[in-house]
């Protein structure tokens, strides 16, 4: 098979958080087709505990330690290169090493790129594959100049900065590489309205969802008193919108929802809570868990999954999971951009504060399980990895695999 060169900012496992799920799945599907040469980093020492996962998946890997405490530090260097702080973050001599000796070596047939942080690894260097990717996934720079914003003193100006430099370093990518993609089309319709001189190479590839894992007919035991209503949320608890959207719903949203349904329990679960997160648990009724084994017991047994984001890019992994497990969401309609769901029937669209307190009051008094059935069915018929993925085959010349469509039995439990 040809050399494929992939390279991601973290170790694609454990799927825990949008950053490795996609990769992974990536990852796993360009296996199929490519020997792959999978260049990554580690900033979490328990996941040094997986490299062998991922090494089944591929014929090379090369993973670099990355302290975050000290890349914190080291990245600031960026103010005085003139370069992205998010970038200079990712920046791994080591790593650097043997990525420049897998293209002058291996000279691969394809060079596939994780986010943009990653792309300065190659830029510049004098190989050229058959074909080059970079899955920016999201348009970054929008979301920090939303961050600019939303800012007050010095850090205005400086995400304002970031917004500034990580779009020349996507514009720069969208030229240099063959094809850009995007998690969602309306997300590449966005880079496109930006850079209409890149519009032909730019392309929205949806991701997918694992239906199998999260399957409503597994039974979870119960990680909390079921007699209270519950609502989750799910994700990295450090991601700064992540942070926002729980600080809204805990802060404003929950006191109200507790008026009229004494008892209500919000559950934030996920890895790495920021100091305003850990603080929520002080409120009552609110309960930060942190790095669990396993999110599905808590998205199996609560009320309604929530997604409240006033910051979103892409697509929201937290959305899709909820759906897949039979769970009435309810969801922005900036956590609904990208997915194709019809409100009402198949998610619960609020769109400010009093719409969302008022959906889960009534999802409270029950009517949620028909939400939850159709929301089942919309994941198993159109949001398998498979289908969602044969996007980047197109790109690559590969033939495209004859697909079985999903079985009744699962989309209609």
């Amino acid at each position: 098979m040809p050399d494929l060169l992939f390279l991601t900012q973290r170790i694609p496992y454990p799927p825990i958080k949008g950053e490795k799920i996609r990769p992974l799945q990536i990852l796993k599907h360009l296996g199929q087709h490519f020997d792959v040469h999978l260049g990554c980093l580690i900033d979490d020492p328990q996941d040094w505990q997986h490299v062998d996962t991922v090494k089944a998946l591929c014929r090379d890997i090369h993973c670099a330690p990355l302290d975050r405490r000290v890349a914190r530090l080291t990245c600031t260097r960026g103010l005085l290169t003139g370069e992205a702080l998010s970038v200079t973050f990712f920046r791994n001599r080591e790593l650097g090493r043997w990525i420049h000796g897998v293209l002058d070596r291996v000279r691969p047939d394809a060079v596939f790129i994780c986010s943009g942080n990653m792309a300065p690894y190659v830029l510049g260097h004098p190989f050229r594959p058959r074909v080059s990717i970079c899955d920016l996934a999201d348009v970054d720079s929008e979301k920090w100049r939303e961050y600019a914003e939303k800012a007050r003193g010095p850090m205005r100006y400086v995400y304002a900065r970031e917004a500034r430099l990580i779009w020349e370093l996507e514009h720069r990518i969208a030229r240099a590489c063959d094809f850009s993609t995007f998690v969602s089309e309306p997300e590449a319709a966005l880079f496109r309205g930006l850079a209409p001189d890149c519009a032909g190479k730019v392309f929205g590839i949806s991701s997918g969802v694992d239906y199998a894992y999260f399957d409503p007919a597994i039974d979870h035991a119960p990680v909390f008193d079921t007699a209270k209503p519950s609502y989750v949320f799910t994700g990295t608890m450090d991601y700064a919108p992540n942070v926002d959207a729980v600080v809204w719903f805990a802060r404003d949203m929950l006191p109200a929802i507790r008026r009229r349904v004494p008892g209500a329990q919000f559950y934030i679960v996920g890895s790495s809570p920021a100091p305003a997160v850990q603080k929520l648990a002080q409120l009552d009724g609110v309960h930060v868990t942190g790095r669990v084994p396993d999110v599905r017991p808590y998205v199996a047994h609560a009320t309604a999954c929530v997604a409240p984001m006033r910051i979103a890019r892409g697509i929201q992994n937290k959305v899709l999971e909820g759906m897949a497990m039979g769970r009435p969401t309810i969801a922005t309609p900036q956590a609904l951009e990208g997915i194709d769901a019809e409100p009402g029937k198949e998610v619960v669209l609020a769109a400010d504060l009093d719409a969302f307190v008022e959906a889960c009051c009534a999802l409270a008094a029950g009517g949620g399980r028909e939400i939850g059935v159709a929301a089942r069915r919309r994941i198993t018929e159109h949001y398998t990895w498979a289908h969602r993925l044969r996007g980047f085959d197109r790109l690559l010349g590969i033939e495209p695999p004859a697909e079985a469509a999903p079985a009744r039995a699962a989309a209609s439990r």
